[in-house]
């Protein structure tokens, strides 16, 4: 407990670092940054962005669907995100015969909106840190599996005591590697319709070639609206429900930005590993990124060769390749600037400097002398394991009926444990459930995807992680991936639906014969197996070693190199505030990119007919005429802006805030080469890039017709 106190008493210290790193805790922003932020122009207080005495600006900003951000704008519960987050939705409620994805959809009024079944936004009530009842009872010496199983009893006792609503949620989530931890109350609204969405034209202007790249052109923005019951209380969908009247809704700033102006991201941030030690990301660079990337670059390629081919298959699969792509993209430019930026060197650099002084202090060389020892030892050992780990996973997940078989898997051991009554119940929610995968399936393309992944697996695995049975099946093909995968699709109940619906109304009793013959579950099943001998235990138990020494190592860069750095905790999908500075930056030598775009710039890539920069006739029109409303700036219509924000994943559809707290853009994305601030944040290359706001607006008033909505916002001129 003592040293937990030094932990906790550090983070309220003044440090010295660069001003435009972090993902910082809202509610210890007043303690901590509020006096470098208003130094670097913020003109609001520390009050105004988190208070649960007041409406602030953290009550507009939502989760939206679990993975993104959005914020309320407008009094009647309008919300805004990107069009990548509500894309997903976008899909689930299109057909050939009202396709929103390709036409975009523009709601005239409300009763034109659309129910979205499944989607949920959920709002931050408070934020208290209660790391010493967590903690109670932790000793020095307990193993990973001992120290969690207090925590989970301490959880489970605090929990007991708070008292929530139907709609509330109490979340306690680990800071600093499992050294603090945060309980955060939540309110979730269920009822959410899709109001606007422009053309995947114009939401996803460039799809891969631009995905991750600057300067980019993309409108990424769709808006929805939260319903609730008579009582303003979240509830579940209901034709009676009406719009949300909301604690606090942003107000949007038409003036846009400069370069050098404030700027802050409020949001979602999913996950960081700011302090990791260097073995661990040369690893990354060198092994786990690469096998990962050469895998989703086969799935890829696959897809898309279909999808170009069939419109069908293309609406199929647009919401799947635009997920796979999003990671696969980003690790590439992840490994460009983790080698521009020399970050293993840096971190070694660093290293060095934390190891002389844990030498130079006889208390800290007695406490964390042998940390960075121990933790090189763990990842040198590790390091195929690892390896072969992100492999099969890659393999099982990117390829649909390898994910399936899986699940059919899981079907088989209900049959065999479970009485009739219990298997008939099973048999109604796996049939109910693979009637919606079927609807965005298509078995040859998959085929493919399997022979490719397949080949890839075997090929850079060694033998001895893959194991004997796994062996003589590929052998038994003669090593040929093509072969082997036709053999799967033709001898499968998971091929299709009708297949798989003949094989779930058979009479029970006969599903087990089936199973173990169907060539999907055998390959799965022995692919599984020898990962399972072979790779996955050995993996966990040094990720629990490694655990305990990250979070022993995170403590001793607390105590020990406190004036070396600020720290903040790494993202884990909690809210956050980043801030910065609007700024152009150099992506390599003798190049340099200014900080917005323009519609014009957007002309320039037009390629009529194109899958990633086709363009609408009706922007073409206006951009002809120079028809943009009150929202061009002398002749142009500016469209992206970037900044220097530290931002990730779970960041998109988060409000891009001004100085005195206003809606100037959506966060959507960032630089390529800057995409590696998830383990190396480097302001000279580091930058987010949004959507500007005038962009948004133009493209829901000149292009869709849907002026109403942006009467409901609260514009300033």
């Amino acid at each position: 407990m003592k040293k937990l106190k030094v932990l906790i008493t550090l983070l309220f210290i003044s440090i010295f670092t660069r001003a435009d790193e972090g993902m910082w805790l809202p509610y210890l922003l007043e303690t901590l940054n509020e006096k470098e932020m208003r130094s670097m122009g913020m003109k609001i207080k520390a009050s105004d962005i988190y208070s649960i005495n007041k409406g602030s600006l953290k009550d507009a900003i939502l989760q939206f669907g679990g993975g993104c951000t959005g914020e309320v704008i407008s009094k009647e519960g309008l919300i805004l995100t990107n069009h990548h987050c509500g894309f997903g939705s976008i899909q689930r409620l299109s057909s050939l015969q009202n396709n929103y994805v390709t036409n975009g959809f523009f709601s005239k009024n409300k009763t034109e909106e659309l129910a979205v079944p499944g989607l949920a936004v959920t709002f931050v009530s408070s934020m208290e840190d209660i790391t010493k009842k967590i903690l109670l009872g932790i000793g020095k010496n307990m193993t990973e599996a001992e120290r969690q199983s207090v925590i989970d009893k301490n959880i489970a006792a605090y929990n007991k005591t708070i008292a929530l609503a139907t709609y509330e949620k109490l979340i306690v989530r680990p800071f600093y590697n499992g050294n603090m931890y945060i309980a955060i109350k939540t309110v979730v609204y269920n009822d959410i319709r899709l109001v606007a969405a422009p053309p995947e034209s114009i939401g996803a202007y460039g799809h891969d070639t631009d995905n991750w790249v600057w300067p980019r052109h993309a409108g990424d923005f769709s808006i929805f609206r939260i319903y609730v019951d008579a009582n303003n209380k979240p509830a579940a969908y209901n034709p009676n429900n009406k719009p949300y009247t909301p604690k606090r809704f942003l107000n949007i700033n038409l003036k846009g930005v400069k370069e050098g102006d404030f700027t802050m991201v409020f949001g979602f941030p999913g996950r960081t590993n700011q302090y990791l030690p260097s073995i661990a990301v040369k690893q990354t660079l060198e092994k786990n990124n690469p096998i990962k990337i050469e895998i989703r670059d086969a799935v890829l390629a696959t897809q898309r060769q279909f999808m170009q081919q069939d419109a069908t298959t293309k609406l199929q699969y647009s919401s799947k390749y635009a997920g796979i792509a999003n990671a696969w993209k980003k690790w590439i430019g992840e490994n460009l600037g983790l080698s521009r930026s020399n970050a293993v060197s840096k971190k070694q650099a660093y290293e060095n400097v934390f190891t002389k002084k844990v030498n130079a202090n006889a208390a800290w060389k007695n406490e964390y002398g042998n940390l960075l020892t121990s933790l090189n030892d763990n990842y040198t050992e590790a390091e195929d394991l690892f390896y072969v780990r992100d492999a099969f996973n890659e393999m099982i997940s990117n390829c649909e009926i390898l994910s399936k078989a899986n699940e059919l898997t899981a079907f088989k051991n209900a049959v065999e444990t479970s009485d009739e009554e219990s298997v008939n119940k099973e048999k109604v929610n796996y049939l109910t459930k693979m009637k919606s995968y079927y609807k965005d399936f298509n078995a040859k393309l998959d085929e493919q995807v399997l022979a490719k992944v397949i080949a890839i697996f075997f090929a850079k695995v060694p033998e001895n992680y893959i194991g004997a049975t796994a062996m003589q099946l590929w052998n038994s093909y003669g090593k040929d991936a093509a072969a082997l995968a036709k053999d799967v699709y033709d001898n499968s109940v998971l091929s299709n639906e009708a297949k798989f619906t003949n094989f779930i109304n058979q009479p029970n009793g006969t599903h087990l014969g089936t199973i173990k013959a169907d060539k999907a579950y055998i390959l799965i099943d022995a692919l599984r197996k020898g990962y399972l001998v072979n790779v996955a235990n050995q993996a966990q138990d040094y990720q629990n070693k490694i655990n305990n020494l990250q979070r022993q190592y995170m403590e001793a860069q607390l105590a020990v190199m406190a004036k070396e750095r600020k720290f903040y905790p790494d993202a884990n999908s909690t809210l956050r505030v980043s801030y910065g500075n609007v700024k152009g930056y150099y992506p390599k030598d003798g190049a340099y990119y200014g900080y917005q775009t323009y519609l014009d710039g957007a002309i320039e890539k037009y390629v009529p007919g194109d899958y990633e920069f086709d363009m609408p006739k009706k922007l073409i029109e206006l951009y002809n005429k120079k028809d943009y409303g009150m929202y061009g700036v002398k002749g142009k219509m500016p469209v992206c802006f970037i900044a220097a924000n530290h931002t990730t994943g779970g960041n998109s559809g988060s409000p891009a805030l001004d100085a005195n707290g206003n809606l100037v853009g959506l966060n959507f994305d960032r630089v390529w080469e800057g995409t590696m601030s998830d383990i190396n944040y480097d302001v000279s290359i580091c930058r987010n890039i949004m959507v500007d706001i005038r962009y948004v607006l133009f493209i829901v008033d000149k292009m869709g017709g849907s002026g109403h909505l942006i009467k409901e916002m609260n514009i300033i001129k």
